[in-house]
């Protein structure tokens, strides 16, 4: 009977094993997990006094990079910091919106958090968040801002010369339809002058050649007339002949 006590003592051993590595991977993963409460909860709860190292490290980098209204999930659907935080207390109207400046699609905005003495100085496009920085030192927020404001100044010259262009091209092409219709109605005119002119040609020539028929005519008739006239005062003559003088 010893070799069947030794293979169940074997097999009790083994499980004793399993469950032992079972348990020491169940509390690793909730010591991750209470870590990463503590984070997020010392994250949420720190201090509006803080300096910038809250957010000056990651914001600028995952503040902004997704723009729009989804800006606050990033790829993999996490959450991401200041821009759903921005959003979110835009939403609950939260803010004071102290500067805002527009260079074409682009602008630049700072808001105010009074609750939590912070500041938010944010970069958009089309009104969809592109970077958001956190801030609560007023100098270092309007340093931001101002730059953000040059920035929207550059990537809007672009955009402004786009569309100075595409108004100029606009002008262009008016005045060409314009040309062309005026081209057109002088066209017409022409040809009607030209029409015109062919009929008037017509008329002259016809008008001339009765003008030298009548010359002719009358000639012939001036010539039977004086004819004529001859012939009466012959006749006249015959007449009275014999008759005293007057």
């Amino acid at each position: 009977m010893k070799y069947p006590l030794d293979l169940r003592r074997t097999v009790l051993l083994t499980l004793a094993c399993a469950l032992m590595h079972g348990g020491v991977a169940l509390a690793a993963g909730k010591a991750a997990v209470g870590a990463g409460v503590v984070r997020a909860g010392a994250a949420k709860g720190a201090p509006a006094g803080t300096p910038d190292a809250q957010n000056d490290a990651g914001s600028a980098d995952t503040a902004g990079s997704a723009p729009g209204l989804d800006a606050n999930l990033d790829a993999s659907g996490s959450v991401q910091g200041d821009v759903a935080d921005l959003m979110q207390l835009i939403h609950d109207g939260g803010l004071t919106e102290m500067r805002t400046t527009y260079n074409g699609g682009y602008g630049a905005s700072m808001f105010f958090h009074a609750q939590s003495m912070t500041y938010y100085v944010a970069l958009f496009q089309e009104k969809h968040f592109w970077r958001v920085i956190r801030t609560s030192d007023q100098a270092r927020a309007e340093s931001i801002y101002t730059g953000f404001v040059r920035q929207t100044a550059q990537l809007a010259d672009v955009e402004i010369r786009r569309t100075q262009l595409q108004a100029q091209k606009a002008s262009i092409e008016r005045v060409i339809g314009e040309s062309q219709a005026r081209a057109q109605r002088l066209q017409a005119d022409i040809e009607v002058a030209r029409a015109q002119e062919a009929k008037v040609a017509d008329y002259q020539r016809q008008t001339q050649d009765e003008t030298l028929a009548l010359r002719d005519e009358k000639d012939k008739a001036q010539v039977q007339l004086r004819q004529l006239q001859q012939q009466v005062l012959q006749l006249q003559r015959q007449a009275e002949a014999g008759l005293p003088a007057r």
